[in-house]
């Protein structure tokens, strides 16, 4: 399978040179790779998306998606994973959605373990509605709702996840194509939580690349312990150098096995129609 067979034919609305482009390619070329090694199907793949800028990669990746409230890409992610384990179920979020208004979501899938991968676009700003200040937003910088420039400590999402017992943890960055595809693979791959930050600048209301770009370095090529959880802490702490890889990794046991052990919920009998619950809603 190739790369451009996950293509869909959406016209893409992105602002020309947005780093969402990267996200996407890599994503394409990590699904690609993976269903080459025959780890999965296409049909197996669910994506889900929130509100924001990145939430229209749902409409350029020809797999199973499903588009969600602000900030509530995990609930239904999870319901999907514990119906069916058979599943590969991969969330997007940008960092408005995922730090913000679903951070108490976030919190729980890492410390349940839940089987999935979340993907998160973090441009430091709610660029979608044309720049605000979010959780992961540096100090000093102006926005539409900062406009002295923002007075509040950003977040650290590495040390969240590292806090709530996410078992796989990492960062990426959207210039780095070649180097996100393998996190997303090893992501994908690892059995529970498996949590990718992607630091993506935003060309349009928080240009960061040239701030950035000389930072950056590959901590998995200095001879970062993966499994050392003191030694993740103190690289995700870093600033003045911008690591970016694999920070953490363990084996737990995950919570549909823990809830279902082999049980697969949608093989139980006949799934009920929600025809009649849709019906509500019209």
């Amino acid at each position: 399978m190739e790369m451009r067979e996950f293509d869909t034919p959406t016209k893409n609305t992105w602002c020309p040179g947005c780093n969402n482009f990267g996200i996407l390619t890599a994503v394409k070329q990590a699904l690609a790779e993976l269903v080459n090694s025959g780890e999965m199907k296409p049909e197996e793949i669910v994506i889900l998306s929130g509100v924001g800028c990145h939430g229209k990669i749902s409409d350029y990746i020809k797999v199973n998606s499903f588009y969600c409230l602000h900030g509530r890409t995990i609930p239904p992610a999870m319901g999907i994973r514990v119906a069916n384990q058979k599943l590969k179920v991969i969330a997007f979020s940008g960092d408005g959605d995922a730090y913000a208004e679903g951070i108490s979501h976030v919190i729980h899938a890492a410390r349940r373990n839940l089987d999935i991968t979340l993907v998160v676009h973090d441009n430091e700003v709610f660029a979608l509605t044309t720049s605000q200040v979010t959780p992961t937003t540096k100090k000093g910088f102006k926005t539409k709702s900062a406009p002295k420039g923002s007075f509040e400590t950003p977040l650290n999402p590495l040390h969240l996840m590292l806090s709530c017992g996410a078992t796989f943890v990492a960062r990426g960055f959207s210039g780095d194509i070649k180097h996100l595809k393998s996190i997303l693979i090893e992501a994908v791959r690892h059995r529970g939580f498996s949590f990718i930050d992607v630091i993506q600048e935003c060309v349009t209301f928080n240009p960061i690349k040239e701030k950035y770009l000389p930072k950056i370095y590959d901590l998995n090529k200095e001879g970062h312990k993966v499994t050392d959880f003191s030694a993740a802490w103190k690289r995700a702490s870093e600033i003045e150098r911008i690591p970016i890889g694999i920070f953490y990794r363990e084996e737990r046991e995950t919570y549909e096995k823990q809830l279902l052990n082999e049980r697969i919920l949608v093989e139980e009998g006949p799934v009920p129609s929600i025809k009649k619950v849709l019906q509500e809603f019209t």
